[in-house]
């Protein structure tokens, strides 16, 4: 048995398919299909019924499974362990940012950290807060950019920033308001996001309010906040935005803005990483990069953190 062998089962397992996994794992579908096999045969049993499409575990493969997650785990330690009594910063890292973050922030940091640091591949992937959970409880994610707090316990959270939540406001529904309040907010005119988004969760919360009751004549499902903005463009209702998210938008559409009063309805944002996490020294790199890029485009320090409402 070997670690690579173990890598391979983990990779038909997540694709439930060979020869995709052996694409992922760069190698063959002949090779990585003869490593399996003869793991099983040393083993003396099945760990996938491959007369299934697509493939499935058997129920001793499952169990195999979830004991190679943890060796391979512990096999990649031992390098991380290597690196960073070095103080190499390098080699894979796979970062999770939630869809809300990811369009703004990354452009932002990303082409200064892989100049400063050419030796990581960040491998970036974008997941709702729930599965962001899910895949650093499970080691299959280095680290996550997040709304937070999220209060699990063996997760640690570094704020990076706390962005406020602004309006976007087309004349027609202006009614000469220069500064929001929440109680300018009438949540059946605002746009939101779909269901399980945490920045839908925390509008919701400004507004005191479990969920929306549309009375625009129609209901929307959109992850797009350009989406959103065009509707309200077209007089449809209104729109709550994160500051970074404004950042890009035209003059004219910025000319629908408008800020929150002190203290302003904001949300945290941080790195998240399990507290046994060894490449600190990447995360750490990540941190910095992200802080100076940012504490220059957000000067906001009066602020009312809204907390996000993850459901699992």
């Amino acid at each position: 048995m070997t670690i690579t062998q173990l890598h391979y089962v983990l990779a038909v397992a997540e694709y439930q398919n060979f020869t995709l996994a052996a694409e992922k794992c760069f190698v063959t579908q002949p090779t990585l299909s003869m490593q399996i096999q003869k793991l099983e045969e040393e083993l003396d049993i099945k760990i996938f019924d491959r007369n299934k499409k697509p493939i499935q575990l058997t129920e001793v493969g499952k169990r195999i499974v979830e004991q190679a997650k943890s060796i391979v785990n512990e096999a990649d330690r031992i390098k991380d362990i290597v690196d960073q009594q070095k103080g190499f910063i390098g080699g894979d890292f796979r970062i999770g940012i939630i869809p809300t973050i990811m369009p703004t922030l990354l452009p932002m940091f990303l082409k200064n950290f892989i100049k400063k640091y050419p030796k990581v591949n960040l491998i970036v992937e974008e997941h709702t807060t729930e599965e962001i959970i899910n895949r650093l409880q499970k080691g299959q994610l280095d680290a996550a950019i997040a709304a937070t707090p999220l209060s699990e316990p063996d997760l640690k959270e570094v704020v990076l920033y706390y962005e406020p939540f602004v309006g976007y406001f087309p004349m027609e529904y202006r009614n000469d308001l220069k500064e929001l309040t929440p109680d300018d907010l009438n949540i059946n005119d605002i746009l939101l996001l779909q269901d399980g988004h945490c920045f839908t969760n925390g509008i919701l919360n400004i507004c005191k309010a479990s969920k929306l009751q549309p009375s625009q004549g129609f209901e929307l499902t959109s992850g797009s906040f350009e989406t959103l903005i065009r509707l309200a463009n077209e007089g449809l209702g209104v729109t709550l935005l994160p500051y970074l998210h404004t950042l890009s938008l035209n003059e004219s559409d910025k000319k629908n803005i408008i800020a929150f009063k002190d203290p302003k309805p904001s949300r945290e944002v941080s790195l998240i990483y399990a507290k046994s996490e060894l490449k600190v020294q990447i995360i750490d790199a990540l941190r910095a990069t992200i802080l100076g890029v940012v504490k220059g485009a957000i000067a906001f320090q009066d602020v009312a953190i809204i907390s996000p409402k993850v459901t699992k």
